[in-house]
């Protein structure tokens, strides 16, 4: 907090000269400090997120170096018209405001990456459909009943995020031109009108352990996502042995991906298998009645594969530097990550996520899969668009072999595991 207000102190006292990036988030701010102009040669990061913004100036264009904005959690209802007339911005994030209307003319035929996650639209305009060189593009939780028909012209769409919006009608949010983009590798659709009943009729017909919160003695924090937080913990069942298990407690609310509910019904229609982590029952009684899952303890040996994508890489992992693979290990990774993917659909599941930074691997090249933020049931009567959505998801396991293939020793290993 005190260091983006010194940031801003220093701004207005001119002491930031020739800056690329400039963090202005939690600085109390109610209106775009103009001094920022003063950085128009130089500035191509700016974030302001966390203020109290509700409008961009109409010269915004004059920041002509400028190339990534983000403006989440403010207060925003229109997306500022301003941005679409900006020469080199193509990464948008306008997360978490209240946008009930997107101008035709706030959406730049440059952008690559469009985040309106958490707001309130209602409709996309057609200029969605200019956007040829947009890869990822996150709409989840917004109330959208139809995509336009340009989107079929996204030929460069990697990802798209349409979970908790208002589709009343599978052919609504999944239209057949979307479904036949080439590049199209995650996507997901959970919890709108049209499969809601069908999660819902999953969640309630899979049978699962309810553990009582007392039973439960939480220990170290091990990581926090989108959707919750996974501590460590000690399961201290009224009847059995003592054991130590893995507690994710969702934070029910909104996430990038989708509702909480949703993941949650998912990780639990996932069932038992070799290559995913497995849920050993889901919390009652909570005194928040907040919701969660116990899961099986990962042994420490298991490390993420990868990192998730950059700002830079926009829709690929970063993967640690000089990374190699035996064939043998990289092989060994692929057939457990294909089979996992099998088993989901075989479950009536996409996973919508697979990436490597959702794999866990030990030493051994044992791989298990994990995260279902995105994860959606799939439609049980419309083949057509179920076989689209396994397809999307065989698309992205290619994407994971041709990395490791980057990174082995004898990529012909690989060869067979091309879907």
């Amino acid at each position: 907090m005190t260091a983006n207000l010194t940031t801003l102190a220093d701004l207005r006292a001119g002491r930031l000269a020739g800056a690329t990036h400039l963090d202005l988030r939690h600085g109390g701010l109610d209106e775009f400090p103009r001094e920022i102009f003063a950085l128009a040669d130089t500035l191509t990061m700016l974030d302001l997120s966390s203020n109290r913004l509700r409008a961009l100036p109409d010269d915004l264009p004059r920041l002509h170096a400028l190339r990534t904005l983000f403006c989440s959690n403010n207060r925003f209802e229109t997306l500022p018209a301003s941005l679409g007339a900006c020469p080199a911005l193509d990464l948008v994030g306008f997360k978490a405001n209240a946008i009930a209307h997107v101008p035709a003319s706030s959406l730049s035929p440059r952008l690559r990456w469009l985040i309106l996650s958490d707001n309130r639209v209602e409709a996309m305009p057609g200029t969605l459909g200019a956007c040829r060189g947009l890869r990822k593009l996150a709409l989840a939780g917004n109330r959208l009943t139809a995509l336009p028909v340009g989107i079929a012209n996204c030929e460069a769409l990697e990802l798209i995020r349409l979970s908790a919006n208002a589709f009343a009608r599978i052919e609504d949010a999944l239209p057949d031109g979307l479904l036949a983009l080439p590049r199209l590798s995650w996507l997901a659709v959970a919890g709108n009108p049209f499969n809601v009943d069908q999660e819902t009729r999953a969640l309630a017909a899979t049978p699962i352990a309810r553990i009582d919160w007392s039973e439960l003695q939480l220990g170290e924090l091990l990581g926090e996502g989108a959707s919750g937080h996974i501590w460590s913990a000690r399961w201290r069942p009224a009847q059995g042995e003592d054991r130590l298990v893995a507690v994710k407690l969702f934070k029910g609310a909104m996430t990038s991906d989708g509702l909480p509910g949703s993941e949650m019904a998912a990780c639990i229609a996932a069932d038992v298998h070799a290559h995913v982590i497995g849920v050993e029952g889901r919390i009652a009684g909570h005194p928040q009645d907040a919701q969660g899952l116990v899961m099986g303890l990962i042994p420490p040996r298991y490390r993420s594969l990868a990192g998730p994508p950059s700002l830079a890489s926009c829709t690929r992992d970063v993967y640690a530097p000089g990374l190699r693979f035996t064939g043998a290990h990289a092989r060994s990774i692929a057939r457990g990550a294909r089979d996992a993917l099998v088993h989901l659909h075989a479950q009536g599941l996409m996973h919508g996520d697979f990436y490597a930074h959702n794999l866990l691997v030990d030493d051994d090249a044992h791989a298990l899969l994990g995260d279902f933020g995105a994860a959606s049931f799939l439609p049980e009567d419309d083949d057509a668009r179920a076989e689209a959505l396994r397809r999307i998801d065989r698309r992205s396991l290619g994407v994971l072999v041709d990395e490791l293939a980057q990174r082995c020793d004898d990529p012909g290993a690989l060869a067979d595991l091309r879907p």
